[in-house]
């Protein structure tokens, strides 16, 4: 092969791997076998090797660094990553709505409402369409630099499919542990003795936080973006505008939102959201309700802590009531014991549980419960079911 044939081969392996793992880890429509999607690697991997001067940062090849880091460098965020105030009621939601119409009388704002993804906030900057740096939000004015870590999640794309990408262009989101892919490592971790992750945020951070990238690398973890960060070369008009043209970019987004003008609309999609978001593959703990005009937002301002343009809505916890059969005790491995409740199958949140974690024996002795009683479990943001009453 000559260097030509080389230098168009290698363009061609990384077009078709860039594209299946869009397919794969974005859309979850695999179009070849795992074996076929291997090959492809394995040539662009042994091409790399002959000619390492076609190797670039955002070849596939590239995902997965070689020695952990030293530890975390500090990143300042340009545009600080604020968090959001929340609302447990519609009556709390339709006070947001009369708080933003109120601060703009002349206006008639939209609203978008998107689902409250319960994973780890990060920031992503692509320099002229190229993945340069990730970040944790930290306090929201400086965070950590996990760029290593994020760049092994398959469903981040190293490069951004647009025609002509803007000099910067920040994306925020959330880097996640599918619910299923949760399940699995807490699976992993009892049968190994090790103690479980409460919830797959914290399995999430406790991932980002590894400093070597290859630990990383075996955990699935995916990321999904809705947010903007600093933006040059770039204007955006929408909030409905921006989730477009993150999907074009081949950023994941939010399977479905909500466009709402009235307080009718927000109460309807409050509701359909809660129904759908049992179909999600992440973890979700309510609803995000944005105003959807961007022009709007720096007359909105923000407090110290939340912008006024956003507000999350969080829904009430699940519970379902069934009978305790007998309490087994797990033994972690620093020794500590847990008690975990095994009962009577219950559907609940989306998945059907039979055992639940009675935390200690304190809680055991406070709830009163016996063998046989009937028990309420719940699950609220914490994804491993609980003993409640």
């Amino acid at each position: 092969m000559t260097k030509e044939e080389a230098i168009r081969r290698h363009r061609l392996l990384v077009e078709e791997i860039r594209k299946h793992d869009h397919a794969y880890y974005v859309e979850a429509k695999p179009l070849i076998s795992d074996a076929e999607y291997d090959a492809l690697y394995d040539e662009l991997r042994n091409l790399e090797r002959l000619y390492p001067d076609l190797v670039t940062p955002d070849s596939p090849t590239q995902r997965v660094g070689g020695a952990p880091l030293p530890g975390f460098s500090p990143v300042v965020h340009r545009v600080p990553m604020q968090s959001l105030d929340n609302t447990y009621s519609l009556e709390e939601l339709f006070a947001f709505v009369d708080r933003v119409q109120r601060a703009l009388p002349e206006e008639r704002p939209s609203y978008v409402v998107e689902p409250k993804i319960d994973g780890v906030s990060i920031s992503v900057v692509y320099r002229n369409g190229i993945f340069v740096r990730g970040a944790t939000r930290g306090d929201g004015e400086t965070g950590d630099d996990i760029t290593a870590n994020l760049r092994t999640i398959r469903a981040l794309p190293l490069r951004l499919a647009l025609p002509h990408p803007p000099e910067i262009f920040e994306v925020r989101g959330e880097a996640y542990l599918p619910t299923k892919a949760f399940e699995e490592l807490n699976k992993e971790r009892e049968a190994r003795g090790e103690p479980l992750f409460a919830n797959p945020r914290n399995a999430t951070a406790g991932s980002l936080k590894q400093l070597d990238p290859r630990i990383v690398a075996k955990r699935p973890l995916s990321v999904i973006f809705y947010g903007a960060g600093e933006l040059q070369g770039f204007s955006c008009a929408s909030q409905v505008e921006w989730l477009r043209t993150l999907s074009l970019a081949g950023l994941p987004v939010p399977s479905f939102h909500w466009l709402c003008r009235t307080k009718d609309d927000l109460a309807d999609a409050i509701a359909a959201l809660d129904e759908r978001r049992k179909e999600l593959p992440y973890a979700t703990d309510g609803a995000v309700v944005k105003v959807n005009e961007w022009r709007l937002y720096p007359l909105l301002g923000s407090t110290a802590k939340a912008p006024r343009w956003a507000i999350a809505y969080k829904y009430g916890a699940e519970r379902a009531r069934t009978r305790l059969l007998r309490v087994v005790f797990q033994v972690g491995r620093t020794g500590v014991i847990t008690p975990v409740a095994e009962m009577e199958p219950v559907f609940l949140a989306g998945t059907t549980v039979s055992r639940a974690t009675l935390h200690n024996f304190d809680e055991i002795q406070r709830k009163g419960v016996k063998i046989g009683d009937w028990i309420y479990v719940e699950k609220a943001g914490e994804v491993i079911p609980a003993v409640v009453g």
